[in-house]
This record gives C-alpha cells, sequence and structure tokens, in this order.
C-alpha cells in the first residue's frame, strides 16, 4: 500500500505568467498580463481554473514582470476561498531577468521541481479543453515511446481567420509523431508550401494540416525542460519544435501532436485584436463553463444572462431608453444613460457612460468614465479613463489608465498613456493632452541584419490591434445607423457577403452528406460569423438562405417542395431553431425567402405552401407573417401570398371571437 502511494505521480503544471512581448502596451506598463480583464475577470482565472476542473494539484507559476501585483492578486483569491484555492496549490516563481519561454523553464529545470510530465500553458491560454485527458494520453504513449518528450496542442480554426497563432504541421497518421512545423504568416501572402521531399521518402503514411490554431498549450515528459536546458539557443517553444525536429537521432526525442475535439475550445489571446475574439467566443458559451453567468472561479452568481447574449450585474442602472443591442456584459456599479447604444461590448465595474453615446466592440475596464455623444469603436478604454463629451475613440486605439481625454477630441489608431514617455524610448512620442501621450514605436536597431528584421516581422508573437477586421475578413458589414434597431435585411459588401454565404452553405452541405452532430454546424457558423463580422440579423438571413439554396437543388423537389422542406428541416431544424428564435429573427427569415422568390422561379410559386408549413409547424409565428406581407412591395409576390395571408386574418379573427365567447359565457 505504502509503496502504491509514493510511486503515485502528483498532477503538476507549469503557468507562464508573461507573454515575453509589448503587444498589450500600454495596459503591460504598469500592470502584469496575467490581470487583464477579459470580460471582466482577469486571465489568470480562467488559467487557474481550468487547470483545478482537471484535477491539476500543484501549479508552478512564473513571473517576470509585476511579480508582486501577481502575488498579492493569487494571495487575496486564496483569502476569499475561491473554487480554485481549495485544492490546488499555487507556487509562484519570479525572475526579473528573464525575457523569454526557455529562459523561464531552464530556471525551473535547475530548481528541479517538476516531479513528471506536466502540463505547460501560459495565461494568455484560454481554453476549456479535457488537459487531463491529454496528460493521460501523452502518458500512454511515453510509454510506448521513452523519446516522447512533449505533446503539442492544436486545434482545427476557421477558413482564411488569421490571428498570428496558425500552424501548417505535417505528422505521422498513425502515430501523430509530428514530423514537419511552419508557422503561417498573419498576412496570408502565401499562397504554397515548400516541403521536404525526404517528409515523403522516410515515412509512408504522412498527414498534412494546414491552418491549425496553436494556443500554446503542451503536454511535457520529464525529458522536455532538461532539453531547453542543454540548448540555450531554444527561446521559444517553436525554437524547441524546430530543434528537436532537426535533431531528432541525436537527442533521441521526438514531438506528438494532440488535436481537440469539435467541442472543446483553446484560443491564445496574444494581442489586441485576439483579446477582441476571445472575448466574443466567452460571451457566446463557446468556452463554456467558463461563462460570464456560471461565475468563473467563484461560487456564486455573478451576471443574470439574459437573451442575445447579454450579461448584466443584478447592481446596474440602465435608463429605460438605452439600447443594449447583444453580446456584451455590464459589470457591478455601473450607469448607462439615455438613448446610448451599446453592441459586443464589455462594460467594467463602476463605469458610467454618458447620453446618446454609442458603443461597439470596445471594452471599458473599471471606474472608466465616458460623457455624454461620444462615439466609442474598436477601442480599449482603461481604469479610471475620463473621456469628455463628444470624443470619437476609435480604429484600435487603447487608453492607458488613468488617460483624461478633453471634450470633443477624435483619437484613431493610437495607444495613449497618462504620463509621459522616458527618453529612453527609442520613438518621438505626441501630447495630446495634459494627461495624454501617445506610445511612441520602438525604432528598431539600425546595426541588425535585414534578415533578422524580416524573422522578427513574420514572428507570431507581432502586435495586432483591436480595428474592424481587415477587408478579406469584412471590415465593415455591421454599419447599422445610429436610428437603426430592427434587424433589416443585410446590406453588407457584396463580395464578402457572398463569401460567408458560401461558407455556411458548405457547412451545411457537408452536414447533411455526413449527418455529423448539427450542433457542431453552429460552431461553424458562428465562427465565421466572427471572422466576418456579421451582425445577427445578417447571420440568420444568410442561414434561411444557405437552407433554401440546398433546399432547390434536392431530387424531387420540383413535384414536393414541402415535403423536401419537411425532410431537410429534420436535420437542420436544430440550426433553424438556433437562430430562429424570435420576432426579428423570424423577419430576417421572411426576408430571405423574399429575396429567394426573385431569383428562383420554384420557391416563388411555392412559396405560400412553404410559409404555411412554417406556421404549422410553429417555426414562424402568424403576426410576423402577416406584418411582413404588408411591407411586400412586390405586387406579383403579394398576390401570391394573398389567399395565405387571408386565411391567417379570418384565423385570427375566429380565434378573437373564440375567445370573447368564452368570456361571456364565464360572465
Amino acid at each position: 500500500m505504502s509503496k502504491t502511494i509514493e510511486n503515485e505521480e502528483i498532477v503538476q503544471a507549469i503557468l507562464i505568467a508573461d507573454s515575453y512581448n509589448e503587444n498589450f502596451l500600454p495596459f503591460t506598463s504598469g500592470s502584469p498580463l496575467a490581470l487583464l480583464p477579459l470580460v471582466n475577470v482577469p486571465l489568470i482565472e480562467y488559467s487557474l481554473e481550468v487547470l483545478n476542473r482537471n484535477g491539476v494539484e500543484e501549479v508552478i507559476m512564473f513571473c517576470s514582470n509585476h511579480t508582486s501585483q501577481v502575488k498579492r492578486f493569487v494571495q487575496q483569491r486564496q483569502a476569499e476561498k475561491c473554487s480554485w484555492s481549495m485544492k490546488m496549490a499555487i507556487t509562484i516563481i519570479s525572475s526579473e531577468t528573464c525575457r523569454c519561454l526557455g529562459e523561464a523553464l531552464r530556471d525551473l529545470e535547475a530548481r528541479h521541481i517538476i516531479r513528471g510530465n506536466v502540463i505547460l500553458l501560459g495565461v494568455d491560454s484560454v481554453t476549456n479543453a479535457n488537459l487531463a485527458g491529454l496528460l493521460e494520453e501523452h502518458k500512454r504513449l511515453v510509454k510506448l515511446d521513452r523519446g516522447a518528450a512533449m505533446t503539442v496542442v492544436y486545434k482545427e480554426t476557421v477558413q482564411r481567420l488569421r490571428t498570428g497563432n496558425e500552424v501548417m504541421v505535417a505528422m505521422d497518421a498513425s502515430t501523430h509523431r509530428l514530423l514537419y512545423h511552419q508557422r503561417v504568416t498573419q498576412q496570408e501572402r502565401e499562397r504554397n508550401f515548400e516541403l521536404p521531399l525526404e517528409l515523403f521518402v522516410a515515412n509512408r503514411n504522412v498527414t498534412i494540416c494546414h491552418g491549425l490554431l496553436d494556443p500554446q498549450i503542451a503536454i511535457c515528459s520529464h525529458a522536455a525542460l532538461p532539453l531547453f536546458a542543454d540548448n540555450f539557443d531554444f527561446l521559444t517553444r517553436d525554437d524547441f519544435v524546430h530543434g528537436v525536429l532537426i535533431n531528432e537521432e541525436i537527442l533521441n526525442s521526438r514531438i506528438y501532436v494532440a488535436k481537440l475535439g469539435q467541442e472543446e475550445y483553446a484560443m491564445r489571446v496574444n494581442n489586441w485584436q485576439t483579446y477582441h475574439l476571445v472575448s466574443l467566443d466567452v460571451m457566446n458559451r463557446w468556452v463554456y463553463p467558463l461563462v460570464p453567468d456560471m461565475a468563473v472561479s467563484q461560487f456564486r452568481q455573478h451576471y443574470k444572462y439574459y437573451r442575445n447574449n447579454i450579461y448584466r450585474h443584478r447592481n446596474v442602472r440602465l435608463h429605460r431608453s438605452c439600447e443594449l443591442d447583444g453580446d456584451l456584459a455590464v459589470d457591478e456599479g455601473s450607469a448607462i444613460e439615455e438613448d446610448t447604444y451599446i453592441r459586443q461590448s464589455v462594460v467594467g465595474r463602476d463605469c458610467r457612460i454618458g447620453r446618446k453615446c454609442r458603443v461597439r466592440n470596445s471594452f471599458l475596464l473599471e471606474g472608466a468614465v465616458v460623457g455624454d455623444g461620444c462615439v466609442l469603436d474598436h477601442c480599449i478604454i482603461g481604469r479610471g479613463v475620463s473621456v469628455g463629451a463628444s470624443c470619437h475613440i476609435r480604429d484600435g486605439t487603447v487608453l492607458g489608465d488613468g488617460v483624461d481625454i478633453p471634450s470633443g477630441m477624435r483619437v484613431e489608431k493610437l495607444l495613449v498613456q497618462a504620463t509621459k514617455p522616458d527618453d529612453e524610448w527609442g520613438g518621438a512620442s505626441q501630447k495630446l493632452a495634459e494627461r495624454a501621450y501617445t506610445v511612441p514605436e520602438e525604432q528598431p536597431d539600425e546595426d541588425e541584419d535585414s534578415d533578422d528584421d524580416v524573422e522578427v516581422a513574420e514572428h507570431f508573437n507581432q502586435p495586432l490591434a483591436l480595428a474592424p477586421l481587415r477587408s478579406i475578413y469584412s471590415p465593415s458589414i455591421y454599419q447599422l445607423s445610429d436610428e437603426e434597431a430592427g434587424s433589416g435585411a443585410p446590406t453588407p459588401v457584396l463580395e464578402d457577403s457572398s463569401i460567408f454565404l458560401l461558407e455556411v452553405v458548405e457547412s451545411l452541405k457537408r452536414g447533411l452528406a455526413e449527418q455529423t452532430n448539427a450542433e457542431y454546424l453552429i460552431l461553424e457558423i458562428n465562427s465565421s460569423r466572427y471572422a466576418y463580422n456579421m451582425s445577427l440579423g445578417e447571420v440568420n438571413f444568410y442561414v434561411v438562405k444557405a437552407i433554401l439554396q440546398i433546399l432547390v437543388l434536392q431530387e424531387g423537389v420540383a413535384t414536393n417542395m414541402v415535403g423536401t422542406l419537411r425532410k431537410l428541416l429534420a436535420y437542420f431544424g436544430i440550426v433553424f431553431k438556433n437562430y430562429i428564435r424570435d420576432k426579428d429573427a423570424m423577419l430576417d427569415c421572411l426576408k430571405a425567402f423574399e429575396e429567394m422568390s426573385q431569383s428562383n422561379e420554384l420557391i416563388r410559386t411555392k412559396i405560400a405552401q412553404l410559409l404555411h408549413y412554417l406556421y404549422e409547424a410553429d417555426l414562424v409565428g402568424e403576426q410576423v407573417i402577416i406584418d411582413w406581407y404588408e411591407d411586400v412591395e412586390d405586387e406579383t409576390l403579394k398576390k401570391t401570398l394573398s389567399k395565405f395571408v387571408d386565411w391567417l386574418n379570418e384565423s385570427s379573427d375566429d380565434d378573437d371571437d373564440d375567445e370573447e365567447e368564452e368570456e361571456e359565457e364565464d360572465d
């Protein structure tokens, strides 16, 4: 019995608390990355909570910057008895001279505190993956191959979505041993890849995976840290991977690949753009159970969850005329004044947003104050920031803690801090106001070799501003006017909307052919939604349009269109009901039918029967159909629908008469 206990391996994890780059300036100039709020919860809480849920008993946290703040936060949360503090021990190791992952792991190896197989990730890795299962699979690999040094974790990503975290790999199809690794560029310039011929000569069964997402999560064996210690040129995990692949025989070490399942989420928050994307994913519940209303690391509910992914603390003050449009969180003590519109944003604790403001894709940290008539669009507003009335803050601007922006100012594409930068900064700083200075860009060293410059420029740790997504990702699809609050027919850029529709059609066709779980299709559609920045109304519209495009291609549709639609919805019903849930969504659905009827004669002639089926199946409401019909401008279409709508009106009148008779009988 005692011998069994002695041999039992403690489940350990290494948590790197720094990203070793300056992508989150000006926030990280005064605070650690670990305490950057993601939907009002510090990044470190997501990491510690997922480790706790996966049975980790000891976390070795390595800090290099602002260590005292991290220690103070961990001690405070432990004193508050948060969920991860109950069973998991936290050991914080600090080294202010450490400047890369390789140095951190060499330091830990010298301390001899890692006892065996260990989970390795950073505080910027947000995931709900089954890490315990990955650890057990790695242990199994180590028994079969004593040279298995590491299992790297990847996730299938959305086509054409680039965040700086994507890789192309080749691996043995049967063993999942990594054979080749190449990081793809954020700029998407590559059109082809060159792989060494020896790769295919030496291996009979090679699988090539392009565009995998690398969340920087790995399972390390006892041999991994000594490899870092013996090779000082291993600065990053990519260096480690390349070094082992090149010298597999010399080092007698191998790397294996683990791909996460479709239901598992993993993304690295390595710049402001991915911060934006992951925030939306959290609010859209892809990181479940790490979602706002489940109270990450707490035992009591912090938010109340409302329709359209709106999370509100009970103690907030909202004016009756303010509009919360969807995909947003409002924390405790905040106030939003009259006629203010907010969408796809996060409002931190004790924030104040004035009258007639427009806030889209923006993130307000604790204590931020925004004056009347401001426009915030794709920006970060730091803690204690004051924005005067009628200001425009947009296009990736980040206002650091304590910045004060005077009224009427327009700030675009700038990093701003409250104090004047030190002279040792490489570039010039511009004074915008008494408490607003631009963060100067670091000037490259003229003595550096040009090849090195190219390598640094293409490195995956380069900054990427929070901004409307680049043209290939549809930067301006969501462009509702200030007065427009209804769903309305979508009017995005044609080329980008066509690409989105094509992807939805392809996903639905593939799911129908393979009969995969229809809930996975919702995941794919929502991923494409964020890749192209589609509004919810546009997604509703194009999902229905995609189903109709598939409908007209089905065999026998000309003779039995309603029966064919019934068969399709037997599979697509989950997808349809996920999006077409309320009156606005039903209007989007009907507008999709209206548009398809303009281009397809079969749908045009059968539209009354199709809508009658949707009505009978409780997929579209009676009053919604009547209201939509009144706004239809095509007289021919109105004539086709007139009998059906008259029947609906008569049915409605009969129901009213029946109700009146029942009331009279009761009297």
